[in-house]
């Protein structure tokens, strides 16, 4: 072998030597540093809020939407054909009960009453004077009843044309506010001639619908509140009335309720956005609903014990946009975790940051909610 060769070898060799050298060290140097990385870990819990459980009033709502009514509304017609003589309202006007709204013509029932009035009084004396002479024994029974069944009958008709008389005269049945006219003086018209609209708007009406599980919350007496587009703030109504049946097609049960409406802002036919109180605890033991994580067979929540994460089983009530009612696993004093869930683990050390404010959950949280 020549010595160039065996130089080279010597090489390789010493190549190798060192390489094998330098491999330990920097696994050691590597494991070093999964030490370092793993203590630094150890030595900086997670860092988490917490929601101090308390008693507090806890109300379980409904929304749905209803619709606002007239208290009383009727389309104004004649009840009997004839020639408008004068209309004696103003359009958008509110007139009381029993106010005259059209005076038709009536010169000829007029005459008629006249008549019949004199046909009458003639027939009365006459039945007067048989009565006399039948009393006497001067005539027989038949003249008498002939005599007095005509004079009735005579009054009869007169009170027919005192009745139709009333008629060509239009009255409001109801105090109100009187719509747009259809009608002019001088028109004829007919029992299906629309005069105008009567309605009164002071209270309104409010109709709206419940689930048929609610039905039985929502007896007489009851308090909602409701909004209307257009109308500044909410307002309250009073139920007074259930549909004593379920709607086969929308299973719910109809619902109406009244409110005062002095002002007349609230316009018959105008859409309502209503809100039911469906339940209510007083002292509800309540966290915010981010906190709670569904799992198979129930719910848990993470609370604070003696400064480390623990898993803890719960069962919850009424649900609103933020908040939960715990009904069993916690008590009023008890730390729950409600950020920084995902870093935990049961008896992992953590550090508290503070109380989270239920202000602090917005609508974007309450999405992870489940019933």
């Amino acid at each position: 072998m020549s010595t160039a060769v065996r130089r080279g070898l010597w090489v390789v060799v010493a190549a190798a030597v060192l390489a094998a050298l330098a491999v330990p060290k920097l696994v050691t140097s590597g494991r070093d540093g999964d030490e370092a990385v793993s203590v630094t870990r150890t030595d900086s819990p997670p860092l988490v809020e917490v929601h101090t459980v308390a008693a507090e009033r806890l109300a379980e709502t409904l929304v749905t939407t209803g619709a606002i009514y007239a208290d009383e509304r009727v389309e104004v017609v004649s009840e009997i054909a004839g020639k408008i003589e004068r209309i004696l309202f103003e359009e958008g006007a509110r007139v009381p009960a029993g106010a005259l709204l059209v005076a038709m013509d009536d010169r000829e029932l007029t005459a008629e009453r006249e008549r019949a009035a004199a046909r009458l009084e003639l027939a009365e004396r006459r039945a007067e004077r048989q009565k006399q002479l039948y009393d006497d024994g001067l005539i027989s029974d038949q003249d008498y009843d002939t005599a007095a069944t005509e004079a009735d009958a005579l009054a009869a008709e007169l009170r027919l044309i005192e009745a139709r008389l009333t008629k060509t005269q239009i009255r409001a049945p109801f105090a109100g506010v009187v719509g747009l006219r259809r009608i002019s003086e001088g028109a004829y018209v007919s029992p299906q001639t629309r005069v105008t609209t009567l309605i009164d708007t002071d209270p309104v009406k409010l109709e709206f619908a419940v689930p048929e599980r609610y039905a039985a919350d929502f007896g007489p007496g009851k308090t909602v509140e409701f909004r209307v587009a257009g109308v500044e703030g909410s307002r309250r109504a009073i139920v007074y009335a259930v549909e004593p049946s379920v709607d086969p097609a929308t299973r719910t049960v109809p619902v109406r309720a009244t409110s005062p409406n002095p002002g007349g802002e609230l316009l018959p036919g105008a859409f309502a956005d209503v809100t039911l109180a469906v339940r209510e605890v007083p002292d509800a033991l309540t966290v915010p609903s981010i906190a709670v994580i569904p799992e198979l067979g129930g719910k848990r929540v993470w609370v604070v014990e003696d400064g480390a994460a623990q898993p803890r089983p719960v069962e919850t009530g009424i649900r609103t946009g933020d908040r939960v009612e715990v009904t069993r696993g916690l008590a009023a004093g008890d730390r729950v975790i409600v950020t920084g869930l995902q870093l935990v683990r049961p008896g992992l050390e953590v550090e508290v940051a503070g109380d989270a404010a239920p202000e602090a959950f917005d609508e974007a949280t309450t999405d992870q909610r489940s019933d």
